[in-house]
């Protein structure tokens, strides 16, 4: 199984590391305060290990499981740590209001992110459009991919499977800005026509 660096201690970090230590992946915790990624990394097995802050991540799969509003600061303090890894984006950069993205027309917040890492680092944009207490649940969801490299949208793919995920590739990363908007739409169905976060989208073929 694959070693998978997760940068966060939120809930869905909490989620992925859960599904993916569950799945049999050797999994490393990374946060900005140690006591967090510790107390994640105990819920776990003890195959489960923490990382430091800023080093270089042990995945070759890195999950940057932060806020958007963090995530600059993040891939800065990272910097050529990440060079050469398969960098898998889960933000959703909506405005605080909800009143839209805020990232610059015609561009993604992964696109962003992919602008700042080092060359060799590739971007693959995933689980935006799951929340974290519905992976955290268990069972068969969709998670839709999108990414340029097609050996990282493949390794990623593997991975969201083994998971127990139904992974779905929508295309380049130009594709990363759609799903962000799905993200944001699915916020806003939550909070308003469906009137509950208990929800998931997912694709019906035939």
């Amino acid at each position: 199984m694959s070693i998978i660096s997760i940068i966060g201690s939120g809930s869905m970090a909490a989620a992925i590391a859960g599904r993916a230590d569950r799945a049999g992946h050797n999994v490393e915790v990374v946060s900005r305060d140690p006591a967090k990624a510790r107390a994640l990394a105990d819920k776990l097995t003890d195959k489960v290990t923490t990382g430091t802050y800023g080093a270089p991540p042990a995945g070759d799969i890195v999950i940057l499981a932060v806020p958007y509003s963090g995530l600059s600061a993040v891939v800065a303090d990272f910097g050529n740590t990440l060079d050469g890894k398969v960098i898998v984006d889960i933000t959703n950069p909506v405005a605080p209001d909800l009143s839209g993205l805020v990232t610059p027309h015609g561009s993604s917040g992964a696109r962003e992110t992919a602008s700042s890492l080092p060359s060799g680092a590739h971007v693959v944009k995933a689980f935006n459009t799951v929340f974290g207490h519905v992976l955290a649940r268990g069972g068969c969801l969709d998670a839709f991919i999108a990414a340029d490299d097609a050996q990282a949208k493949a390794r990623v793919s593997a991975f969201v499977e083994s998971l127990g995920l139904r992974p779905f590739d929508v295309g380049g990363l130009q594709m990363a800005h759609a799903l962000e908007a799905l993200g944001l739409m699915m916020i806003g169905l939550a909070k308003n026509g469906a009137g509950t976060w208990d929800l998931a989208m997912n694709v019906k073929i035939g």
